[in-house]
């Protein structure tokens, strides 16, 4: 796997927008179209907010780290926190009759739903999304 690009970010709601600018990049290095930049943002961005939300707590003397990787067809981004961790199997399904109305919850969903393929590693503090690119 080669290293594309990386993103260190402080624990702060403003951090999440400059995965913009690493998305981009990614977009001109690699030509892939419109909708594909939409998946990427969506689950990636939901991962960076979860490592620094729900992760750090919104503490800024911690770190997310965000980083791109290639590898052939596949474009894989590894975010990590500094967090307590957590049980992905054991989170709600927001699909659920009783969650539907719950304002939290939808983002490991909608990882799982845009990503070809999720890992949870490190108690939850390591997050692994993988994607197809057209070969």
């Amino acid at each position: 796997m080669k290293l594309l690009h990386e993103l260190t970010l402080k624990s702060a709601y403003e951090e999440v927008e400059k995965l913009e600018g690493l998305l981009n990049e990614l977009q001109k290095e690699l030509e892939f179209d419109d909708e594909f930049y939409a998946r990427l943002m969506l689950a990636v961005s939901e991962a960076v907010t979860n490592a620094i939300v729900h992760g750090n707590k919104l503490d800024q003397s911690k770190n997310a780290t965000v980083s791109a990787y290639r590898d052939g067809n596949k474009l894989t981004f590894i975010t990590t926190d500094e967090g307590q961790g957590f049980k992905p199997d054991e989170l709600p399904d927001p699909v659920a009759e009783d969650n539907l109305f719950n304002t939290g919850g939808r983002g490991v969903f909608l990882m799982k739903e845009y990503a070809d393929e999720v890992l949870f590693e490190e108690d939850g503090r390591k997050l692994t999304l993988t994607f197809y690119l057209d070969s």
